[in-house]
């Protein structure tokens, strides 16, 4: 267990930090100016604050998880705590060990929250998996991840073969040969409190979702989530009792954001609603119901409630914020015509916490994310040149290294090397910066691309294709040209009651045309799903790849269109 002493120091230097933070909630300058990473020598997110909170507010309600069909589950912050230490001391029984690896394939159940403070508890490495995840993907996991134990639920069990029966193995539900849950947390296991982990030990490592290659391996620390995440909790406002509910799914890192760190932080609730099939009517009536004050999601589902019915509700919300991919301008109009509020955009990634964004209380540019949140030091670096500037990518200056960064890519020093070089950490994307201190996203480095020498930014042609009211979601690639190398080219997923037909991709072309500059113009359609990683992400890079194959092919699809089919188009 910690010293006592030594809790009672890394508590206070974590509360001071988010207090003052809290303080200047809607004051973004004195915020940026005070703000300092706490520096500790050891932390334990579980026993230097969850067990604070739960001795402090033992009643307050820290989870609460809804189900489609009603029923409900809800954890105080002092259940949070105590079954978690018995979770660890069940674990630790079991030979789980400082260091060793847990992987946790769970949905949104108690279990979830309770094995990953448990697991922080005994200094055990937590990896989170999607229970998406297939059988196939499995050993990859198992093997690169060094994995010593698993947690799964009943109906998952079975995408572990007998290969794996040497780990230590609990399941959330009865199946042969596994561990019981119940078992962990019953009332006679004798409490484990744990802690004392340095500040630096290894506590979290994340699969990336793969948007252009295969997954990497994402360390983080007992400190670089947990105290990290401050910066996330500034960003959506999160205050003591708010119930906040942010849709993302267990396995990736927005779910640790959203769903465990930042509202925690603040001492507010985990509000979770599960359903089979989203549905946006259905969200924002239980959000209604329980009265959500603060909620974040990502670009797909904004877009996904714009289509609902929205002015007819009351809710209770204080605070809407965006985070996963850029969000559109229009869905920020529309929300704020409906609610009065303004969904604030922010950016971070796995290998961080929230970088950049829009804080409450400060002017919002639409299309642009924000600017740098406490803590982090952010530079637009040229990828040629290295040289900082207005335009490049976005990189965080190493000589003031943000708390919320990775330790590295496990296992794979030349790749972190490659990401930490010239003194920055190099995020991969590409933005702008205005002389309001606004940043841009313009995309991931690999995404941009030329067509008649000009630089093109999927997102911003995206933004405006998703005005039209027939277009759901977008995608602007490279089409390979002759004459201009390349031309966009959009991939539009439509909205009910809308044809993938030649008369309503002529009035998309022709809206585009009116609302994008020349060079900037989508020249060619064609009406698709759109693929994405299991985060819900756009993955550019497979549409990229095969149109490319398809031009060369001289191959075109049933619902593609170009401008050429149009007559008063061609110019």
């Amino acid at each position: 267990m910690a010293n006592a002493d030594a809790v009672t120091n890394a508590t206070s230097a974590f509360r001071a930090a988010c207090d003052l933070l809290q303080a200047h909630r809607e004051d973004y300058p004195t915020a940026r100016q005070l703000f300092r990473w706490p520096e500790l020598a050891s932390f334990n997110y579980a026993t230097d604050w969850i067990d604070v909170l739960a001795a402090e507010h033992g009643s307050a309600r820290a989870l609460w998880i809804i189900e489609e069909d009603g029923t409900e589950t809800t954890l105080t912050f002092a259940e949070v705590s105590a079954l978690s230490q018995r979770f660890a001391s069940y674990l630790r029984d079991a030979g789980v060990g400082v260091g060793d690896r847990v992987l946790l394939l769970l949905g949104n159940c108690e279990a979830l929250w309770v094995a990953m403070l448990g697991c922080i508890r005994l200094g055990a490495v937590i990896i989170p998996a999607t229970t998406l995840l297939s059988v196939a993907d499995l050993p990859d996991r198992l093997a690169r991840g060094q994995v010593r134990a698993v947690v799964a639920d009943a109906a998952d069990t079975a995408k572990f073969g007998p290969e794996t029966a040497s780990l230590v193995r609990v399941c959330v539900g009865t199946v042969d040969g596994w561990l019981s849950y119940d078992d962990a947390v019953a009332e006679g296991v004798v409490p484990y409190v744990g802690g004392g982990t340095a500040a630096d030990d290894p506590m979290l490592l994340y699969f990336t979702s793969g948007t252009t290659a295969t997954p990497k391996l994402v360390e983080h620390t007992q400190t670089s989530y947990p105290l990290g995440h401050l910066s996330t909790m500034y960003w959506i406002g999160l205050q003591p009792g708010d119930l906040h509910l942010n849709i993302s799914s267990p396995g990736w890192a927005k779910h640790a954001w959203s769903c465990f760190f930042a509202p925690w932080n603040a001492g507010a609730t985990v509000v979770v609603y599960n359903y089979a099939r989203f549905d946006a009517n259905g969200l924002l009536d239980v959000m209604e119901r329980v009265g959500v004050t603060t909620f974040c999601a990502p670009p797909t589902v904004w877009r996904m409630i714009t289509q609902a019915d929205l002015g007819s509700r009351r809710m209770s919300l204080r605070e809407c914020v965006g985070a996963g991919e850029p969000l559109n301008p229009d869905v920020i109009v529309q929300i704020q015509r409906a609610w009065g509020l303004t969904v604030r955009d922010g950016y971070g990634q796995t290998e961080t916490t929230a970088q950049i964004g829009n804080p409450p209380g400060q002017q919002v540019k639409l299309g642009s994310m924000g600017r740098p949140l406490p803590g982090y030091t952010v530079a637009l670096v040229d990828p040629v040149t290295d040289e900082v500037g207005t335009d490049g990518e976005i990189c965080l200056e190493l000589a003031r290294r943000p708390l919320g960064l990775m330790s590295g890519y496990r296992d794979d020093t030349e790749l972190t090397a490659e990401v930490m070089r010239g003194g920055f950490y190099r995020t991969g994307d590409v933005a702008s910066l205005d002389g309001d201190g606004y940043i841009t996203y313009v995309g991931r480095a690999d995404d941009v691309f030329k067509a008649s020498d000009y630089r093109i930014s999927p997102f911003e042609l995206e933004s405006v294709l998703i005005e039209h009211p027939a277009v759901a979601e977008a995608a602007v690639v490279p089409s390979p040209d002759p004459v201009r190398l390349a031309v966009p080219k959009a991939f539009v997923t439509l909205t009910a009651g809308h044809a993938p037909t030649a008369s309503t991709a002529l009035d998309i072309l022709r809206f585009a045309r009116e609302h994008l500059a020349p060079y900037k113009r989508v020249r060619r359609i064609e009406f698709a799903d759109l693929p994405k990683t299991i985060t819900g992400k756009i993955r550019r890079v497979e549409l990229r790849t095969e149109e490319a194959a398809r031009v060369e092919s001289g191959e075109r699809g049933e619902a593609a269109f170009t401008e050429d089919d149009f007559p008063d188009l061609r110019s």
